[in-house]
């Protein structure tokens, strides 16, 4: 009874963060996806499912190789691999949200992760936020770059398609997806008149120690 409260709980949070990512323009259409972590397996958005059309029942139960728990379900979103291959290979994770936010795709369209331009970048658990190599969308293949990317990290781009966030909750990853949209745009902005400079790794070492003295990102849940 408390696994199903809780699983009920976290289809409407997830339907509602779903909605939430295309009002304030984080992602466009069908395009995104998001998955939290259950009993021995995930919840994830289904596929080609307009936002605003989605019900809470309407979101897909699967276990981390993508068999279905019921046969009666919608069809998972075609980027279940990779939800299901980082919520399996990452135990700190419990959500993964995926989508296409305009600065941050631009960005992976010329293959460029976001460098330590900005101190904000250790949001992401690291000194830059990298890009993963291109591969076609839903494939194992695209899934084992962009756990590649995201070692030691909670976001990457995505060559040529968009970006990733991780979080311990679905609140979390949604809050870090908007942090790497908007350290996209800066970073873009800044461009214009030429290459950032760039801290040093010493200083974003000390970045990182002062999130971690302030339990920075743990009060989104």
């Amino acid at each position: 009874m408390i696994q199903n409260l809780r699983e009920h709980g976290l289809r409407r949070e997830l339907v509602s963060i779903a909605k939430r990512m295309n009002e304030i323009g984080l992602n466009q259409g069908t395009s995104g996806n998001l998955s939290v972590r259950i009993k021995d397996g995930l919840l994830i958005t289904p596929s080609s499912l307009p936002y605003e059309e989605m019900k809470p029942k309407d979101l897909v139960a699967i276990d981390f190789l993508g068999n279905p728990f019921s046969p009666d379900q919608l069809k998972p979103s075609s980027e279940w691999q990779f939800h299901a291959d980082i919520l399996a290979n990452r135990p700190d994770v419990g959500a993964v949200l995926h989508c296409h936010s305009i600065y941050a795709t631009s960005l992976s369209c010329h293959k460029k992760s976001i460098p330590s331009f900005h101190y904000m970048v250790a949001v992401a658990g690291g000194h830059d936020v990298r890009c993963a190599p291109y591969a076609t969308f839903g494939t194992k293949e695209l899934s084992k770059l962009a756990l590649k990317a995201l070692e030691g990290r909670l976001a990457c781009l995505l060559a040529h398609h968009g970006q990733i966030a991780l979080g311990i909750n679905l609140r979390e990853s949604f809050q870090i997806a908007i942090e790497i949209e908007t350290l996209a745009k800066m970073y873009l902005q800044a461009s214009q008149i030429g290459e950032p400079f760039l801290l040093s790794s010493q200083q974003m070492n000390e970045v990182q120690k002062k999130f971690e003295n302030l339990n920075y990102g743990k009060n989104m849940n």
